[in-house]
């Protein structure tokens, strides 16, 4: 499917390090946009995109056809604090969040569970990026 990003997502996309090749997990996915874009910008890349939402990662899905036949995008229904790498995938170069409630502290406990899962999926020298306004920030590992 083959979409103009959005300003909202532009903005994103201009404020994350990314590079052609890289593995990129975003978190929270919804219906797949930021998600499209993302796997447009790192060619020959990976994208894995991961919602708690049945409904969102179905509606990813369907308007992500030709990336998912290329192989650059995938998607999963998870929730963040439930997210294990996979022992087939390769760890990610970069974890990317928005408005996700449990990476932004409006849900502790899950946000408890939830990082140390996703810093366990980051490659070497992986970075996280977290947005809970505007565009995301890098946050500490």
């Amino acid at each position: 499917m083959s979409e103009r990003p959005s300003k909202g997502l532009k903005a994103i996309l201009g404020a994350l390090p990314l590079t052609p090749g890289m593995r990129v997990l975003e978190v929270g996915c919804g219906p797949g946009a930021l998600a499209r874009a993302l796997s447009s910008e790192i060619g020959d890349g990976n994208v894995l995109g991961i919602d708690r939402s049945e409904r969102a990662i179905a509606q990813a899905v369907a308007g992500s056809r030709d990336e998912i036949a290329s192989g650059r995008l995938s998607f999963r229904t998870v929730a963040a604090e439930d997210f294990v790498i996979e022992t087939s995938e390769a760890p990610f170069d970069l974890v990317l969040a928005v408005r996700v409630g449990a990476l932004e502290g409006r849900h502790p406990e899950a946000g408890a569970r939830a990082w140390p899962r996703l810093r366990a999926a980051l490659a070497r020298g992986g970075r996280i990026f977290v947005d809970g306004a505007e565009v995301p920030r890098e946050t500490p590992k």
